[in-house]
């Protein structure tokens, strides 16, 4: 069942990450005030999805690697804490802050600054968890070459 669940839990992480990335680098860009505010009070409802698929992955991706920690799964476990970290220390905080300074409508410079440092910080995740999906696609092959 891990097996099943892992990649698509990951799959479900990275998709709903990409989404805020992209829905707030869109707004910023091209929509006015109004559509910037709807997107960022949005992205922590968007918690409620993303936190659960973080969880899961990581859990089935423990329970899959069998004590395993060199190679592949090496890799994908000392990438785990970065990616952790930046999530917790970072980007839900940012996310929150963000969200009510965009609800009093305070589109600031420290709105942007937070903005700025939001998008950097989502960049490493997406790519970090891009890498760890590469990864395991990668060791998803080798099992299934040793079982033909």
């Amino acid at each position: 069942m891990p097996r099943i669940i892992h990649p698509v839990a990951g799959l479900i992480a990275l998709l709903t990450i990409a989404t805020f990335w992209i829905s707030t680098a869109s707004t910023e860009l091209f929509a006015s005030d109004a559509a910037v505010a709807a997107v960022k009070t949005a992205i922590p409802w968007g918690f409620i999805l993303l936190i659960p698929a973080l969880a899961i992955t990581g859990g089935s991706g423990f329970a899959l690697t069998k004590g395993a920690r060199k190679g592949l799964v090496g890799a994908k476990l000392k990438r785990m804490p970065f990616i952790a970290a930046n999530g917790l220390l970072i980007l839900v905080p940012a996310a929150l802050f963000l969200a009510a300074k965009a609800r009093a409508g305070e589109f600031d410079a420290m709105f942007y600054v937070i903005q700025v440092l939001e998008l950097l910080a989502g960049a490493v995740n997406i790519a970090l968890l891009a890498l760890n999906m590469r990864d395991g696609m990668a060791l998803a092959r080798r099992r299934r070459g040793l079982r033909n």
